[in-house]
């Protein structure tokens, strides 16, 4: 799969590192020295450039800013247009750390306000619920169980690629449902942001125990 990345960071920089040798991918954002630092650590055949170059190059396009400058990003990236048909995947949580409650957008999650944005395009929402350092280990493995990675939307051929990408990074993919559970896998994440602000370890997660898969 062709793989855009709108964002730099941490986030950006753990994913891609594990989809790199399965994918084609673009680092893209307003900084192209910073663009082009992270795709030359990646490797050779990565490639960079701007938001809008990010989003024609991918299929997948990936939404790995801060959560505030989501939508700054996507009207760099072209806006609505220059988004339409590809798969929208937003890792993002809109969390207030003053009193740590998730931001939402007149009652619906960020999720859904960016489909809102952007009708045409397919959004899905996945790798919210941890930080960068759980998506850098190899595999992310908790009490001798894969990290569960919950995900939500409303397409399903768009679904199925994000949870290629989820096992691709050794994690099991969990189909919770349509776009609208972003609205609980946001607060979930909510609840780990607090716990990592307030000292717990890094690795701090909410898994799912399937025991139905650990019996296989």
């Amino acid at each position: 799969m062709k793989i855009g990345f709108i964002g730099y960071g941490s986030m950006a920089e753990a994913l891609a590192s594990k989809w790199v040798t399965k994918h084609s991918l673009f680092i893209g954002g307003r900084n192209l020295e910073k663009a082009e630092k992270l795709a030359k650590k990646l490797g050779k055949t990565v490639e960079f450039g701007s938001e809008a170059e990010a989003a024609s190059f991918g299929e997948i396009v990936v939404l790995a800013t801060r959560h505030e400058a989501v939508f700054e990003a996507i009207n760099a990236a072209g806006g609505s247009d220059a988004l339409a048909d590809k798969v929208l995947l937003d890792i993002n949580n809109p969390v207030d750390k003053s009193d740590f409650l998730a931001k939402t957008y007149d009652g619906i999650s960020l999720a859904e306000e960016i489909a809102r944005v952007v009708p045409n395009a397919h959004v899905v929402k996945a790798f919210n619920m941890c930080q960068a350092k759980v998506w850098q280990m190899n595999p992310p493995v908790f009490d001798d169980r894969p990290f569960v990675v919950m995900y939500c939307g409303d397409n399903n051929f768009a679904k199925q690629k994000i949870a290629t990408l989820i096992e691709d990074v050794g994690c099991e993919a969990k189909d919770i449902g349509d776009l609208k559970y972003a609205r609980m896998l946001e607060p979930a994440a909510a609840i780990v942001i607090k716990l990592l602000l307030s000292g717990h370890d890094p690795y701090t997660v909410l898994n799912l125990i399937q025991p139905e898969l650990k019996a296989i």
